[in-house]
């Protein structure tokens, strides 16, 4: 390729420099006033994201029972926040109630522990005579900075929990103020969905409208088809995990299962993180009947997880498994757990970006200019050229 006149060059350049400038001023604004926006109306982003989904049920039942849009709507929530109460009752109440049981045990239950951490201990001190001298003090001082470390790491966890406890308690009315105006939201927005929709779509012009649809389809595919992908696969592993609890009769079976399947939703995590030391303890404190059952309830986890999650999730997303690894280590760099769980998101949302056909012309601006400056390196100096380069946006 010929170098570019200085005309195009200078107008090439100052495209690339717009767009640098506008992607970092939305970053910007988006770190800087993303969360406390969101914060403030987040009851009604969420009734928008309820009207949503509910749309085309509420359309479908429109079509096919001849019923006002309003009354449907109506009907229509009140069961979805129903069931969705009956469900978070139900979950609730079996949780209190082992952890009444928890409460009533606690004394058999510190005994317990205290039992397996001196057979641990016992079975640890037998290993380690059989080390050198050398090892033994080697071990000895990792193990005493271990020790430390928990004598300064759990006092401090404990006082954010005390402090996150206080805090939530303390959110407790502006909470219960946010839920009613939400569920007020709900109806009002998917009752006139459609009308909202299409007004504000009538005042946008076709550019940006083109341009939010096209980005609306990319996040939607992205953040929408992984985000629900990982709470079906959770579903999932919660139901096997308190199957599989149940069935080797492990107390506070729900209580287990839900914490489990949290930590599951985590990228890399999971409840094997939990489950399989758990059954290594009780393999060698000489419990290896519950050994047996935790690793065959991670057995059904793991083989539920490596069935479900192609289909489920690489269907829908497409997210290639270096790129899920990378986004996953970057995000937990920059962001800690929210980022490992997002980093996979954003990463999604970037690429379907990018296949939407939105960002074709700058690349095509960064190819050009790539070209120009390998034709002026390998020319020595930038020179006045013919060709022409039609200004493309």
């Amino acid at each position: 390729m010929k170098e570019l006149s200085w005309h195009d060059r200078g107008r090439l350049w100052l495209r690339l420099g717009v767009r640098l400038a506008l992607t970092l001023l939305g970053l910007w604004a988006i770190a800087r006033l993303g969360p406390p926006l969101i914060s403030l109306f987040a009851p009604f982003l969420l009734a928008a994201v309820m009207a949503w989904m509910l749309s085309p049920v509420v359309k479908w039942l429109n079509r096919r029972l001849r019923l006002p849009r309003k009354a449907l709507s109506l009907a229509l929530l009140l069961l979805v926040f129903a069931a969705l109460g009956a469900g978070l009752w139900a979950l609730l109440a079996g949780i209190g109630r082992e952890i009444i049981t928890l409460a009533g045990n606690w004394e058999s239950l510190v005994a317990s522990l205290q039992a397996t951490s001196e057979a641990v201990g016992n079975l640890f001190s037998r290993g380690m005579a059989l080390l050198p001298a050398a090892a033994q003090a080697t071990v000895d001082g990792l193990v005493s900075q271990f020790f430390t470390w928990l004598e300064t790491v759990i006092p401090r966890i404990l006082s954010t929990a005390v402090d996150s406890l206080t805090a939530v308690a303390k959110g407790l009315p502006s909470f219960t103020v946010a839920t009613v105006v939400f569920i007020i939201a709900s109806y009002f927005i998917t009752a006139d969905y459609p009308r909202l929709r299409s007004g504000l779509a009538d005042r946008l012009p076709n550019g940006p409208r083109a341009f939010l649809g096209q980005v609306k389809r990319a996040a939607s595919a992205g953040f929408g088809g992984y985000v629900k992908a990982q709470v079906i696969l959770s579903i999932g592993v919660f139901f096997i995990l308190v199957g599989g609890f149940l069935l080797i009769r492990q107390p506070y079976a729900l209580l287990l299962a839900l914490g489990l399947a949290v930590l599951d939703f985590i990228p890399i995590l999971g409840a094997g993180t939990v489950m399989v030391p758990w059954a290594v303890v009780d393999l060698f404190t000489g419990n290896p009947r519950g050994a047996l059952g935790l690793m065959v309830v991670w057995g059904l986890v793991a083989l539920f997880r490596r069935v479900a999650e192609p289909k489920v999730l690489g269907d829908q997303t497409g997210l290639s498994p270096i790129l899920s690894l990378v986004s996953v280590y970057v995000g937990m760099q920059v962001g800690g757990v929210a980022g490992m769980i997002l980093g996979p998101v954003l990463c999604l949302v970037v690429i379907n970006v990018c296949r939407s056909g939105v960002l074709d012309n700058t690349l095509r601006d960064v190819k050009l200019a790539a070209a120009d400056l390998s034709a002026i390196l390998k020319s020595g100096k930038p020179e006045e050229s013919e060709t022409e380069f039609s200004d493309r946006d």
